[in-house]
């Protein structure tokens, strides 16, 4: 159940997929902990199992608070469906491979979440799969890379932890003039900042785990189905299937019916039902996220201790026109990297940090902060790490929605311990 299109983002955040009806009154849908579902007639379970039904079998395949999510999510990014799995690395692989076969490749930005990179780099390579890594803002380099066996195009909104930030209308144009989907992970800006649907995508892909959730308590990720794309063109024969059982929802179904369900992805519906929470705040923290952000950066920016700031909210920023057009003016996400003198210079600032919590996360309400050259990194090599902009100098600062200043302060204690 969806809400009139005319209410503004910040209402149907709340709002839509909402069904106090359907749930004895309740504003949030009940926690439906159930393995299975029973039916009341046999045909009935056959309907469903055929796919003429909508109707729960088995948690595994479907349940009915995770639906919730689904549909919220698709409302909100502008889509026609989605599928709601257990973490943002499985709505990555399952997105990714249901576009896949043996011996196909796609061009990929190289700014990457380090997962990510190490799925498409490592993990692909085994099955004969190639993905040609690009620099995701220079259209050049993205057509150059495309052949008769390319799949698709992967961007990320905002990189992570590089900060750099492609057109995603201009490189929509470029994926569909070679008849290529586009694939967004827009993790780091969400909805509220980007839609990349509107801009020209075709699927869009979350960690829910992150700012949708927004409280460091639920795991998830999702895949948002346009429906937009023409999967009956040649490059793509073997959707015909899928194109003839759900028709524009062709690639949402095979996400669902060849990964999803085989490989065993369920989201957690205690999690999802998290999300929903973390999801009625979400337009409020965003605002405070970005504008938290900006004035971290600016402050960054003015210390003698940090040799240089990369956000895209920052004139220098060379993407920063383009997130500025991209983004409606609104902000330019939560993230920041800074560098100090060197590595050591890192672990001494990190240590000092009293209110800024050291961990593997971001997208919290809490700021947060990590080294990543010597952690989410470390197994990669030298040469790897410099050309993907992983330096030892590199600090990645998730800003959270405390107040400003306590964050400016805590920065500027553990800076001058330097």
């Amino acid at each position: 159940m969806g809400v009139k299109e005319n209410y503004r983002f910040q209402t149907q955040v709340i709002h839509a997929a909402a069904n106090p009806e359907a749930w004895q009154g309740a504003t949030l849908p009940p926690i439906f902990q159930s393995a299975s579902h029973r039916h009341e007639t046999a045909e009935g379970l056959s309907e469903t199992f055929a796919g003429r039904s909508s109707d729960h079998i088995y948690m595994r395949l479907t349940n009915p608070t995770n639906r919730v999510v689904e549909e919220k999510l698709a409302i909100l990014e502008g889509g026609k469906g989605a599928v709601l799995m257990s973490s943002g690395m499985a709505a990555i692989a399952n997105g990714c491979l249901a576009l896949l076969r043996a011996g196909d490749e796609f061009v990929c930005g190289t700014s990457l979440f380090m997962s990510t990179y190490l799925l498409f780099a490592n993990v692909f390579k085994k099955y004969g799969i190639t993905a040609r890594f690009v620099e995701p803002t220079d259209p050049a380099a993205i057509a150059a890379a495309i052949n008769e066996k390319t799949r698709f195009l992967y961007l990320e909104t905002i990189g992570n932890p590089k900060m750099d930030v492609p057109d995603l209308a201009k490189a929509a144009e470029l994926a569909h003039g070679h008849g290529l989907p586009l694939v967004v992970d827009s993790t780091l800006a969400t909805p509220y900042l980007c839609r990349p649907l509107a801009l020209g995508a075709d699927v869009v892909i979350h960690s829910t785990t992150k700012y949708l959730s927004g409280h460091g308590d639920a795991m998830g990720g999702v895949v948002i189905d346009g429906g937009a794309f023409d999967w009956t063109g040649a490059r793509f024969a073997d959707f015909k299937p899928f194109v003839e059982r759900k028709g524009e929802l062709a690639y949402l179904d095979r996400v669902w019916r060849e990964q999803h369900i085989n490989f065993g992805t369920t989201a957690a519906p205690l999690h999802s039902y998290l999300t929903m929470l973390g999801l009625d705040t979400l337009a409020l923290r965003m605002e405070r996220h970005l504008a938290n952000a900006q004035k971290v950066a600016e402050f960054l920016q003015a210390r003698p201790e940090v040799k240089w700031v990369n956000y895209p909210g920052l004139a220098g920023h060379p993407q920063h026109g383009v997130a500025r057009a991209q983004f409606g003016g609104a902000g330019f996400g939560g993230v920041l990297a800074f560098g100090l003198a060197d590595q050591e210079a890192c672990f001494r600032f990190i240590n000092k940090l009293r209110l800024i919590y050291h961990l593997a996360n971001l997208g919290d309400c809490k700021s947060l902060v990590i080294h990543p050259y010597s952690s989410q990194y470390i197994s990669f090599p030298v040469e790897l790490k410099t050309s993907l902009g992983i330096t030892p100098d590199l600090v990645r600062l998730s800003v959270g929605i405390e107040a400003v200043e306590d964050i400016c302060a805590d920065l500027a204690q553990a800076l001058e311990s330097l």
